[in-house]
């Protein structure tokens, strides 16, 4: 049977919409802002290195410099496309851009006879091109036999190198070398690529469907590309986020927020039932663990700069990040995040995945409802004081407040102010000022009191009062280290000084104790402090050593 050319021609999408010029890339303007300026300043080096993981565009900008270099109208920034040269680039057949493929041409005979050739003057174009793919894989012997030719080639030579493992060049390859770190691609620019590629073939891609691949290609094009020209055979002409998810296994960011929603609520049953749909449904569970510690990353970055994932989320995922993280303190994130990354390698070698899993949410859900130890104490400290002027602090708040420190304690200090004032330049003797704050505790403070005698004087840096500890005294520094306590000390210091000031405590280790003069005046005051009776009652506990 006879076969038509036309019906064997298909290319494939991340070859058909290959980037051809600097304004075509991709994600990467700090790369093609510079070489742009490199050639129209004509201050062209003579080996370049691109580095960056798969599919971000290495080997495409080091075609394009290699066009503009050698193209009939360069040394240009925009080169034509058309003539010899530019389309022989463009098809990998140029007699004056070498492609070697440094996995298989690795020894040190090639690299010989590489040097060889670089002798001999290009046959078209303006210079001769090596580029040189996965250089990382050449042998020390020929990276050592690629040097010299490396640092004083002919002037008609440039060599272009692209590595995924930057750290496997030799140091002497990589400072003869101009060296441009290609980025991993934001998902909002693939989405918006992928919708280009869809307008031009006449595909109905859906909105969600984009961001969907988007993701799963974790900041490569050429996987998304290859994802979407796969779904095309699988869909035909219309692609939805189901079509997506289904063909990859993936979970959509929607039931990823739901999941996450529910184990910050505490929503035990919820959350696993949704596991479980998932896990039904086929989902690949390790994936899942991985999108839900990728958007837990997500709201960790939002609490700390919400603008800071506009490129990478979609719109409607912002509002839950939003939503969600008034649910959750900074420290608690931080500790989920944890929980779920040691989750993930116990999962890699387990045959029950989905079991480890369950184990993790459960785990992750009940310790947001545990307290943690500084708010343990701190209500031991309101119970004591009866409510006293400190204002408790929620469970779920964060602990990144930047207000003043006697705002912060919930105390005015006189003539304190938000605004800053100029202030005098005034020392502090740190050593006549701590007996004043210790004499200002009151004897209702026990813990706070006993816990700041331990403590050294190491002097003042810039607004921090440095306090030093023995190491057996590490205790009474946890204890005046928790928020309540360091605030309560810090606005005494604040109404001696008149200043404001941030307590840095430290273990030294030349530090002798003060517990053994403490101990020695009143060896077992402590067992009928208030505030451990307070303790004995509130636990049931009793005092063993």
């Amino acid at each position: 049977m006879a076969i038509r050319f036309d019906e064997v021609s298909y290319e494939v999408f991340a070859r058909k919409y290959r980037p051809q010029t600097f304004d075509d890339l991709v994600g990467q303007s700090h790369v093609s802002r510079t070489l742009k300026n490199a050639v129209a300043q004509n201050r062209l080096a003579h080996a370049y290195l691109f580095v960056g993981p798969r599919g971000v565009g290495k080997t495409s900008t080091a075609r394009i410099l290699a066009k503009s270099l050698n193209c009939i109208k360069g040394p240009t920034v925009t080169p034509c496309g058309v003539c010899d040269n530019c389309r022989e680039i463009a098809g990998g057949n140029s007699l004056d851009v070498i492609e070697i493929d440094g996995a298989s041409n690795n020894s040190v005979e090639d690299v010989r006879q590489l040097r060889e050739n670089v002798r001999y003057a290009p046959a078209k174009g303006r210079y001769k091109i090596y580029l040189i793919d996965e250089v990382h894989m050449l042998s020390s012997a020929a990276f050592n036999a690629l040097l010299k030719t490396l640092e004083e080639p002919p002037e008609h030579v440039k060599f272009i190198f692209a590595t995924t493992e930057p750290q496997k060049v030799l140091a002497t390859i990589l400072s003869r070398c101009q060296r441009f770190d290609l980025h991993r691609i934001p998902a909002n620019l693939i989405a918006q690529h992928l919708q280009f590629i869809a307008k031009k073939e006449k595909i109905t891609l859906q909105p969600a469907a984009a961001h969907a691949i988007a993701r799963g290609a974790e900041g490569g094009l050429r996987d998304a590309e290859s994802m979407l020209d796969q779904l095309v055979a699988f869909c035909g002409e219309k692609i939805a986020e189901s079509d997506v998810l289904n063909v990859f296994g993936f979970t959509s960011e929607q039931t990823v927020s739901d999941l996450t929603g529910r184990v910050l609520r505490g929503e035990t049953p919820e959350a696993i039932d949704l596991l479980h749909e998932q896990s039904e449904a086929g989902k690949d569970m390790m994936r899942l663990m991985a999108d839900l510690i990728a958007y837990l990353r997500d709201l960790l970055v939002f609490k700390a700069k919400p603008d800071a994932l506009n490129e990478d989320v979609d719109p409607d995922v912002h509002k839950s990040l939003a939503a969600q993280a008034e649910l959750v303190s900074t420290d608690r994130l931080l500790e989920l995040i944890d929980q779920f990354a040691a989750a993930e390698s116990r999962m890699k070698w387990a045959p029950n995945k989905k079991l480890h899993f369950e184990v993790a949410i459960i785990k992750a859900i009940q310790s947001l409802g545990q307290a943690t130890l500084d708010e343990v104490i701190e209500k031991l400290g309101e119970l004591r004081d009866g409510g006293g002027t400190q204002k408790p602090v929620a469970a779920g708040a964060d602990r990144g407040q930047t207000k003043p420190v006697a705002q912060r304690a919930g105390v005015t200090a006189p003539g304190y102010s938000d605004a800053r004032v100029e202030e005098k330049a005034t020392t502090v003797d740190p050593e006549k000022v701590w007996p004043s704050v210790l004499a200002k505790i009151p004897a209702q403070k026990g813990f706070v009191r006993n816990s700041a005698s331990a403590a050294h004087v190491l002097g003042v840096e810039g607004r921090n009062f440095k306090l030093g500890f023995a190491p057996s005294d590490k205790a009474a520094m946890d204890i005046l280290g928790t928020q309540a306590n360091r605030k309560f000390v810090e606005t005494l210091l604040n109404e001696i000084t008149g200043k404001d000031w941030t307590l840095k405590l430290t273990v030294n280790d030349e530090l002798v104790s003060k517990s053994t003069e403490v101990s020695e005046d009143s060896p077992n005051d402590f067992k009928n402090e208030p505030l451990i009776q307070d303790a004995i009652e509130l636990f049931n506990a009793r005092v063993s050593k």
